[in-house]
This record gives C-alpha cells, structure tokens and sequence, in this order.
C-alpha cells in the first residue's frame, strides 16, 4: 500500500506542485490564482510529466514504472534541490474560498456516478476497446509501443498462411495477428496495436501500480479530471456559476458516465484538450508566459492519443493567429514546442502507427482538394499579415465571432431541417445532428446551445478564442460526418471528447454568463427584475430541467458493467491452458469464443493462434498438426461450431464444453436502447490428436461435444428432460468424417416447431446430393431417415477430408408467431446425427 501511494503521488502530483511553484515566469501570477486551480495544475503537469516520460520509454523500447517513477523522481530532486525555500508561493497565494465548493462538488459527483460500480471488463477482442486495452498490458509487460511476439516468430513459413494471410492491400503491415493487431515484420515477430498509443501508456503505467484493476479505471479517472478541466476553463471565459452548470450537466450525462466506464481514448483527451485551451488563453489573452509552452505540450499530447488531435492542434493554431485582431501576439514559447511535437508525431504516425496512419487519404486528394487546401494556405498567410495593420484587425475583431455564430446557426438550420441523405450511407450520414439533439443534448438543450453562440460572440469570444474555435471545426467535421454507426453510446464517442462539454457550457453561458448589451435591460412586464435576472431565472429552471432529463437517461446504466464475467471467464480459460500448450481458435464469424483469444495471448501470456480460414488446407493444417506436437505438450482447438478441421489424419478429443452469458448494453441502429441484452458464449475444447485412418459407425450427440462437426446452427441447448440439441436455421450444415463404405441409413433424431409455425418439413443433402423430405412431429423427438446410396457412401468414406451433410427448413421466428421475445429465425431441434 505505501509503494502504490508513492506511486500515485510520483506519477500522479509531487512533480506537478513543484513544477508550478518553481519561480520563474512570473510565478506571482499564477501564485494569485484560486487555490483549486492550483491544485488543478498541480495534477495536469503531472500527467503530462508522465505521459512524455511514460511514452518516450516505450518508444525505445525502455518502459518500466520503475524508470518512468525514476525520472519523475529526479525532477522533484532536482527542483527541490534548486530553489529549495523559494518554492513557497508566499502570501500572494489566496487562502482557500467558498469558490472551493463548486469543484469539490463536481469531483464528489463525477467519482459517485463514474465509480458507482466497476469498470466495464471489456479485455475481450472484437471492438476497440479491447485494442486499446490489451496494447497497454502489451506496454506493461514488454516495455514496448512495438510488440514482440516470438509465437509469430516461430511459425515456419510454409504454414503460416494458416493463420496469417497476407494482406496484399496494404504495403504497411504483413498481415493480422488479431483484430486491431498487426504484423508488421513476421520473420522479427513484430506486432503493433492499430491506434494511437498515450491511453496505452497509461494502462501500463497503472497495471504496473494496481494489476489488472487499476487498468479498468485509468480512463475514469482521467474522465473525472475532463469535467474539472471543462469547468476550469468554462469559468475562465464564461463565470464560475455558468462553468458549474455545464460540468455538472456533463457530470450528470449518460455519454460521460458510460465512457468513463467503457475504454476509449476520447476520456484522456479531454482533460488535455480542455486544460491545453484553458493554458493556451491564459497565455495569449492574460500574457502568462508559463503557460504558453505547457498549451503546447497538452495540445500537442493530443496528437499521440487520438488522429483527431490534428484537427485540435490545427484549430488551436489558427485561433493564435486570428487572436491577432485582439492584439494578442503569437508566442513563439507556444509556436515552437508544438512545431517540435508535431513534428515528432509525424514521424510516430507512418513508423510506429503505419498501418493506421491514414496515409491513404493522400492518394485520394483531387484537384478540388488540392486547391482549397492551397487556398487555405494562402488565407492564412494573408491574414498574418493583413491583421498587423490596426484596421484590418479592428474589423476581424468586431465581426468574426459574429459571423462565426451565424455560420455556426446557418448550418444548424440546414442539419436539422434540410439535409438529406448522401451517397456513402443515406441512411446514417445526414441525421448526426438529429441524433445528437435526440439523444444526448434535447431540443430545449440545442435551443440553449445557440443561444449560448450568441452571449459569447463577444469579447468574451476574443478571451478564449482557441476553445470556441477548436468547438466550431469539431461541429462542423463531426456533424458532417461522424463516422460511427450511431448504436447507442458508441454515437457519443465523438461528441463527448469537445463537442458535449462545450455544449453544455453554452447551455450555461445561456442561463449565467453576464451579457451587458442585454441584462440591464428592463422590461414593463418584468417590473423591478431586469433582463439579466429573468434570464438568470429562466436559465436556473431550464439547466434544473435538463439535469433531470440527463439523469434520468443516465440511472438506467448506473448498475450496468458492461461484458461483466468476461474476466473471469479468460481467467478460466488461462487456468485450463498450461504455458506449453497450444490453442487453435476458429476465425471470427464462426464462433463467439474467438474474442477470448487476444486476452488470453496478450493479457495471460498463452500461446494462442487464430485460424485465418474456417476450412483450412487439410494436408497443411495436418503437417502443421505433426510439426507443433513435436513442440506443445498438446495442441488445442476452442470454437462453438463453424470451423472444418477433422479430416482421417486428424481427429479431436473433448476436453469440456461449456456456456457463459455476457451481458451487454442494447445495440440499436438510430434508436435509444432499450437495455442489457445477454451475449451467448458457447464453446468446446478440443484436443486435436492424430486420426487412426481408420472407418467406423459415425455417431454425433448433437448439443454436446458437437462443435467441430457443425455449423449453420443456433448455440446448444437442453430439454428438462436432459436432452441435448441445437435448433438448425434456414440451412444448417453436419460434417460427416470416417464413415464405413458400407452404410446405407443416414438417421436424424429431430423434433419440429409448434403448431402455430406449420408443419416443419426438413430436406436432406449429402455433398449436395438430395436424399429426401422429412416432415417432422412438433410434440416429440423421433427418429427420421433416408437412405444413403451405395456410390455416395463409398465416395464419403473415402474422402480424406469431412464431407457435408445439409439440412434445409423454411424457418419460423418465435416472435411474429407467439409474441414472446425471441426474434431467431429457428428450424427444427436437432439432438442426433447416426450414419449406419
């Protein structure tokens, strides 16, 4: 415990209060701020401190908590041993104030709703999520942005087709190891995580302080730092009552609650991004010079976090350009350091991120594109220049936020009542601000938030011109095209890293923010009440009435872990996995259980290798087969049907068979969710051992140990009486493998549907020969066969690989005909396969 806590503090505060007290650069100044903000700043150095140090070590290859702690460390040593007593801020520090409470009630808020109960336990492949997470265990455990995974390295060449198909496409990756993981260099086993690596760094850097644990809540912690920095800098620009109203909504928010319990890289952004903005005004607005290159460095951070950093550094530069017109100069402390990060960013993007970088785009930029980014070149030049004489710059002064605001109104108004669809996807593309005002901010919120353009279209706009700027690009990119299917809070992830917070700030800025040319205005039917008190009244019941709609939306999910039991269920998995067993999975599409394999590799260190087909190469797969038990103590297979592995040289052998529900929130395509649905895993084991070559009676309890020799079916299931079957669908499909010559039956033990549904008749191929009609009993299991003929089975047994049995049935769904909620388009029940 004392290890952990000087941890935290090393990484986490000490470096940070000590570098903000150093005396140089105007210390008095910043000495002079609220006591919370110095708080505040004491932790936003110290992230930064070590997200550089933390992410310069594992870009050479160097990471361990132990350096990272070291180097933090030596710079508490090294200011504490230079300035020393010089490091008391003295008595132009204000003692703490009431002002206190407001952000110690958004931190008591944000740590009850976010922390309410765990983390999501989303270490499973299949989405990013599982990307991010298990690169930042990758990081812990290698000490490395570049994974090196010597089970890549030693497959021979001649079989690795089996598992890694070249990715002929792409010149910046070999192939995929997992989804979101690929290869760049096969020979070096060299893997890498497709995104952008800082949130990464910082799951190591708390899976080293807090295992597996800590890992689940970096981001929620970094989430609760996001609604301190949207407050901070929201009472910057816009007054303390108004910042408090927007954190608290963003607090309240289904979107930030669900994200700062659900691994994403938008929740380390934001605290960057909105404490870089905060800096960058305090810089170029007040002319702090110590916060001038600590802008740079948190906006520049943005950039090894997430690709959008780009459109927040370049909005943010061209903010210091036009702040020009308010006579504020552009620092070259600010300029150079971010010039020299992004720099270096990009070099990061097509070395390290190669296969992610989109370097692509590139190859498809027009003549139209060319131009107006030309164009847009030249502006900028032109206006560095125009904005030196005092009346070019006293007009872009009056009438840029003003048309800013109108622009911003216009296409608004064109979003919600005009736009329809497009060519990529009509169905999705035009709705963005529909969706955002139904879901996440309301009517009367989008009514505040334009309105909110209005109060600060002002001097207040000149104040922090970065964060309105950076708003503005983000809404007019993100509502443009947002590029994430909108299925429940998965259509947030964009809006909740700028465009949520500062809307909900300007929701504030609409009910609290001081607006001279209209509050001291007084109104006959208002009496003695001016303007500005009114608004402030009305605004009090509009931001009450919206934190109600926020939390009812939010309650819902309060008791929700999203994919609970999926650790304990790769924990399992890991435990029936020695080290020197090797684990075949089947390729996605086929089988659930395949998103275990990432966790299970990269998380627990088993050997595990995903099949790049669901019907490899019998005669390779059975040379790779002889070749990996010369080197496993056992080979193993785990899938829930799908996969064609059995052949006469290669049989499996049941180790277990189990079913495990993972819940998870409702999916729905432009619709809220209704839920928690459960997601079926249903797998078997198998040890894949040499086939004895060798005709015999094929026999299959269908439902238990079957999943190697199905495909085409729903998941296993079992009758009261202790049956086991599988329901079949419209075409489900039984691989028949080692039959004798001699067989003539062919019998399927099946039941039908209920009477509601019709009469259930099931159509028999064998290698896509017809072998009859059966219709089916709905009351009872009963035996049904066809016969096989005498050519057919000769031609089955002596097939060296599995031949396919299918099985036909116009299929009925439970829900259209009884009205119960079960929407699976079902056949027959299946619970037997003989061929005798």
């Amino acid at each position: 415990m004392l290890r952990t806590t000087l941890a935290v503090l090393l990484f986490a505060y000490l470096p940070g209060t000590l570098l903000f007290r150093v005396p140089l650069l105007d210390r008095a100044r910043r000495a002079a701020l609220a006591v919370e903000e110095r708080l505040f700043w004491a932790v936003v150095l110290s992230a930064a401190l070590t997200s550089v140090v933390a992410f310069a070590l594992a870009a050479a290859g160097s990471y361990a908590l132990e350096r990272v702690l070291f180097v933090n460390g030596a710079v508490c040593l090294g200011i504490a041993l230079a300035w020393r007593s010089s490091l008391r801020l003295g008595p132009e520090a204000p003692k703490p104030t009431r002002t206190v409470a407001m952000p110690l009630a958004l931190l008591v808020l944000a740590c009850g709703l976010f922390f309410r109960v765990p983390p999501a336990e989303y270490v499973n492949g299949g989405r990013d999520p599982a990307v991010y997470f298990n690169s930042g265990i990758q990081i812990a455990q290698r000490g490395s942005l570049i994974i090196d995974d010597p089970l890549v390295r030693s497959i021979p060449t001649e079989y690795r087709e089996l598992f890694f198909r070249p990715e002929r496409s792409s010149e910046a990756f070999d192939s995929v190891r997992f989804l979101g993981f690929f290869i760049v260099d096969q020979d070096a086993g060299a893997v890498v995580g497709q995104f952008p690596h800082l949130y990464p760094v910082w799951i190591a850097v708390a899976y080293d302080t807090l295992g597996l644990t800590g890992s689940r809540y970096v981001h929620g912690l970094w989430a609760v730092l996001g609604v301190l920095a949207v407050y901070f800098a929201g009472a910057f620009v816009l007054g303390r009552r108004a910042a408090f109203a927007g954190a608290g909504l963003l607090a309240l928010h289904v979107a930030q609650v669900w994200f700062a319990r659900y691994f994403c890289a938008e929740m380390i952004v934001q605290p960057l991004v909105f404490a870089g903005l905060l800096a960058h005004a305090r810089a170029h607005a007040e002319g702090d010079r110590f916060f001038a290159p600590l802008a740079a460095i948190l906006l520049g951070l943005t950039l090894f976090a997430h690709i959008l950093g780009v459109l927040i550094v370049g909005a943010a530069c061209l903010a210091a350009l036009v702040g020009r017109a308010d006579q504020q100069p552009v620092l070259a402390s600010f300029a150079a350091p971010l010039a020299a990060i992004t720099a270096l960013a990009a070099t990061y993007y097509p070395t390290v991120l190669a296969p992610y970088a989109p370097l692509w785009f590139l190859a498809t930029l027009g003549p139209l594109h060319i131009l107006l980014a030309t164009g847009a070149a030249l502006i900028a030049g032109a206006a560095f220049v125009v904005l030196r004489r005092a009346g070019a710059a006293a007009i872009v002064r009056a009438w840029l936020p003003r048309a800013l605001v109108a622009a911003l109104w216009l296409l608004a108004a064109y979003a919600l009542f005009v736009r329809e669809g497009g060519d990529r996807n009509p169905e999705i593309d035009p709705y963005w601000l529909r969706l955002y005002t139904d879901f996440y901010l309301l009517p009367a919120g989008l009514a505040a938030v334009l309105g909110g353009w209005v109060v600060v279209s002002g001097q207040r706009f000149w104040r922090a011109s970065a964060l309105f700027i950076v708003a503005a690009t983000f809404a007019v990119f993100v509502f443009y095209n947002a590029r994430i299917t909108p299925d429940h809070f998965w259509a947030a992830r964009r809006y909740v890293l700028i465009i949520l917070p500062v809307s909900l700030l300007l929701v504030g800025a609409a009910a609290f923010t001081a607006a001279e040319w209209m509050d001291r205005r007084r109104l006959p039917a208002l009496g003695k009440l001016t303007l500005g008190n009114a608004r402030a009244a009305a605004g009090a019941i509009l931001v009450a009435g919206l934190g109600w709609s926020y939390w009812q939306a939010t309650n819902p999910i309060l008791r929700h872990v999203e994919h609970a039991g999926m650790i304990p269920l790769v924990e399992n998995l890991a435990a029936r996995l020695a080290p020197d067993d090797l684990l075949l999975v089947g390729p996605r599409g086929t089988t659930e259980v395949q998103v275990t394999a990432l966790p299970l590799a990269y998380i627990h260190n088993r050997q595990v290798l995903v099949l790049a087909s669901a019907a490899p190469d019998t005669e390779i797969l059975g040379d790779f087969l002889d070749w990996a038990r010369g080197r496993y103590s056992r080979v193993l297979f785990i899938g829930g049907g799908g996969t064609d592995l059995l052949s006469k040289r290669t049989a499996a052998r049941l180790v277990t068979s189990e079913r495990r529900q993972i819940p998870h929130y409702e999916r729905a395509l432009n619709a809220y969710p209704n839920g928690v649905v459960d997601w079926q895993i249903d797998y078997g084991i198998y040890e894949l051992v040499r086939g004895t070559g060798d005709d015999e009676r094929f026999a299959l309890d269908v439902g238990a140990g079957d999943d190697l020799y199905i495909h085409g079916m729903h998941p296993k299931d079992t009758e009261p009486s202790g049956v086991t079957y599988r329901w079949t669908r419209e075409r489900a499909f039984v691989r028949l493998v080692g039959t004798l010559p001699d067989v003539a039956t062919l019998t399927l033990r099946m039941r039908g549907r209920p009477a509601a549904a019709g009469e259930a008749e099931v159509r028999v191929f064998l290698n896509d020969r017809p072998l009859g009609t059966l219709a089916v009993a709905a009351d009872r299991f009963e035996d049904y066969s066809v016969a096989v003929p005498p050519d057919l089975a000769r031609q089955v047994a002596d097939r060296p690989r599995a031949s396919e049995l299918r099985i036909e049935t116009d299929p009925w769904v439970p829900l259209d005909v009884l009205g119960i909620p079960d929407a699976r388009a079902l056949g027959v029940m299946l619970d037997r396969v003989d061929v005798r």
